[in-house]
């Protein structure tokens, strides 16, 4: 259940890349496509008293597959990111806990 929020990236832009995108991070991490949540918010950045672009960040929310799977989620999405002509993107991974998940009020 990835959840990705993207931020500094539109979401047309995003979307021309998403089935892709979706297809390979489902091979990584060894579920179903429909596992997938990719949001892009809207953003407005505030830098030296203008507004300026937003640095183009992935937030991935998760539960932990270990590194090997973390680094290649990672490139995936760094590659698919870059193939827009983007320079840079930065990516944060989120642990959640399976103690602390809960679905329609209960602990999964």
């Amino acid at each position: 259940m990835p959840h990705m929020v993207v931020r500094g990236i539109s979401a047309p832009r995003m979307a021309s890349i998403s089935q892709a995108l979706i297809r390979e991070l489902a091979q990584v991490c060894g579920c179903g496509e429909d596992n997938f949540m990719l949001e892009c918010l809207p953003t407005v950045s505030i830098y030296g008293g203008t507004v300026c672009e937003t640095y183009p960040f992935v937030e991935v929310g998760w539960f932990e597959r270990g590194q090997d799977v973390r680094d290649a989620y990672a490139g995936v999405l760094t590659k698919h990111i870059l193939s827009l002509g983007i320079p840079e993107v930065e990516i944060a991974f989120k642990v959640y806990r399976e103690d602390s998940y809960y679905w329609n009020g209960k602990l999964v």
